[in-house]
């Protein structure tokens, strides 16, 4: 018999996160159920930069052990956690790349990271404030999203999981999408009106 597997903490961004964000800065013990959330995310960002494996579990480790150590400095905006360690890892990558270029001379100027400059700030806070109006949707909505796009379940996953049918699973789905895209499209000014009212 399998043992059951250990649930992960809440998605990040929401209001759990800010519980287990605080919970962390009072107990740095308590570090470790960001550190959960987080892992697959951050590996898989500096992985998407950096290609030599080693140098990718160095970074990452890297990017936890600033975090932890610079926890009690984070101030809750709303911004998903993980953004805080994106800007982390880039800059840890971008130090790895000077360093690496500094010691072996221009050769290894000729394979530099991406870039994590305005563009992947812009992004970052685009993707956090896409997250915050997918907080929003109805309940079942919100699930279908979550597991399609953040743990990227399929459908047949997704309706299992639900105990839905797969045509249910896309509908709801399509409904999301469509509010999501609603909600983007209004102007700033709407959205801020909306929120007062």
């Amino acid at each position: 018999m399998k043992a059951a597997a250990k649930e992960a903490p809440s998605p990040p961004g929401g209001g759990d996160e800010k519980l287990l964000v605080e919970a962390a800065q009072r107990d740095p013990r308590r570090f470790a159920d960001l550190y959960e959330a987080n892992f697959e995310r951050v590996y898989t960002f500096v992985a998407r930069r950096v290609h030599v494996r080693v140098d990718v579990e160095d970074i990452t480790s890297e990017v936890f052990q600033q975090a932890l150590a610079n926890i009690g400095k984070f101030a809750w905006r709303g911004v998903p956690f993980a953004a805080w360690l994106y800007r982390i890892a880039a800059n840890a990558i971008t130090d790895r790349w000077q360093r690496t270029s500094r010691e072996q001379g221009s050769a290894a100027a000729d394979d530099p990271p991406a870039p994590a400059g305005h563009a992947d700030t812009e992004q970052i806070e685009h993707r956090a404030h896409l997250y915050r109006l997918v907080a929003t949707l109805p309940t079942e909505q919100h699930r279908v999203i979550q597991m399609r796009f953040a743990e990227e379940k399929s459908i047949r996953e997704i309706a299992a999981a639900m105990k839905r049918s797969e045509g249910a699973i896309k509908q709801l789905q399509f409904r999301a999408i469509k509010n999501l895209r609603a909600q983007l499209d209004k102007k700033p000014s709407q959205r801020a009106r909306k929120a007062h009212d």
